[in-house]
């Protein structure tokens, strides 16, 4: 498996991104090829983190511009900093 964690700093609406993200990305995620698990935590003071867990690298990196385009067409205002990204495989799981 692996794993992409990306980390929101300057969040301006925690609820409502979550709301856009459960509604809207969710959804799109489910489909992508390689697709195990998603997360959105609001980690709190403006802090929103996402974990993506695809079987493989290649189902990682498909996503990547599905999230980009994600986020540019229906978080912008949400999430005004580009995140802090963090990606490798999976080596341990509980």
């Amino acid at each position: 498996m692996y794993a992409v964690i990306r980390r929101y700093e300057g969040v301006t609406d925690s609820a409502e991104a979550g709301r856009r993200v459960d509604e809207g990305f969710v959804p799109l995620l489910r489909r992508a090829a390689g697709f195990v698990a998603y997360y959105w935590v609001d980690a709190g003071d403006g802090v929103m983190v996402s974990t993506s867990v695809f079987e493989d690298r290649a189902g990682a990196e498909g996503s990547i511009e599905l999230a980009a385009d994600f986020v540019r067409d229906h978080l912008s205002p949400l999430l005004p900093n580009r995140p802090q990204v963090t990606a490798g495989p999976v080596v341990a799981a509980g």
